[in-house]
């Protein structure tokens, strides 16, 4: 075998708690993670370097990109050859939706197996904490609680929910979000262990009254339109939005088929980027 493809799907958080910082700058979280069936598409061939390749003018193609980072990190600790990435975008970029993240785990499991290199899932899952707090997540996706610094996962089981995605054309920095955050008074809202209940119930009605991220204070406050977002959610018949991440991604689910339609027309027809998902139960696809 000398050619692989990946999908690498999107996430989104349920719940999102931030409990504090470490000295190494990553924070204590607690979370819900959960993916959806929005994806990027990513094709390997060896060859005899490293190189990543994608249409996207926004995507940046050298060792900054986390895709690059991962196939080197492979290499350098396990051996094993070139490989030319192909990469077709569809996640948005910095949008909270873990993008980067997924291609980043996509390229641990694609080159796992494409070079032979046979390493065990628990290994592969420290080299992805290495590379991002949610790599590790990507890896396995569905339905998970996290926490640490999102590596140490626990499995869930949500029921199937209906979603429109809607991201405003703004660029939002994690590290800055973050970093603001800090400078707030800590509030304890347990939205994670909330989630978990309400996931734990079966009800979507208890799974929308539940969500919660801590970010949203901070990203709402420096831009304004992800709150508007919010408010048109529940106004075109969402029974519950969140931001997802540190933003500017606002999803809301909906049990009502024509109202999530008319929805995403609506948003379209307001000049956002728009996307009706669903939930699903994995977070990388190999296929040849």
């Amino acid at each position: 075998m000398n050619k692989l493809k990946a999908k690498s799907y999107a996430k989104i958080n349920l719940a999102l708690d931030v409990k504090g910082k470490r000295d190494d700058g990553y924070h204590f979280v607690e979370m819900v993670l959960q993916s959806i069936d929005l994806y990027d598409k990513l094709e390997f061939e060896m060859c005899d370097d490293i190189v990543l390749e994608c249409e996207r003018k926004d995507v940046p193609t050298d060792r900054s990109n986390l895709i690059i980072k991962a196939a080197d990190l492979l290499k350098r600790e396990f051996g094993g050859y070139g490989v030319h990435i192909r990469l077709k975008k569809n996640i948005p970029v910095a949008a909270g939706l873990a993008g980067g993240s997924s291609n980043a785990a996509a390229t641990l499991v694609a080159l796992n197996k494409l070079w032979n290199l046979n390493i065990k899932l628990p290994v592969l899952k420290d080299l992805a904490a290495s590379l991002g707090a949610d790599v590790p997540f990507c890896i396995e996706g569905g339905t998970k609680a996290a926490s640490g610094i999102g590596d140490v996962l626990q499995d869930l089981e949500t029921p199937h929910l209906r979603l429109l995605i809607v991201r405003p054309s703004v660029s939002v920095s994690t590290k800055d979000v973050y970093t603001e955050y800090d400078n707030l008074a800590f509030i304890e809202n347990n939205y994670t262990k909330n989630m978990i209940d309400a996931i734990r119930s079966g009800s979507i009605i208890n799974i929308c009254m539940k969500l919660g991220n801590d970010l949203e204070r901070v990203t709402i406050r420096n831009y304004p339109i992800i709150g508007d977002i919010k408010k048109m959610m529940v106004e075109r018949g969402a029974l519950g939005t969140l931001m997802s991440g540190s933003g500017p991604t606002v999803f809301g689910i909906f049990d009502d088929s024509k109202k999530l339609d008319a929805a995403y027309d609506s948003f379209v027809a307001d000049g956002f980027y728009a996307y009706i998902s669903n939930t699903i139960d994995k977070g990388i696809e190999l296929y040849e």
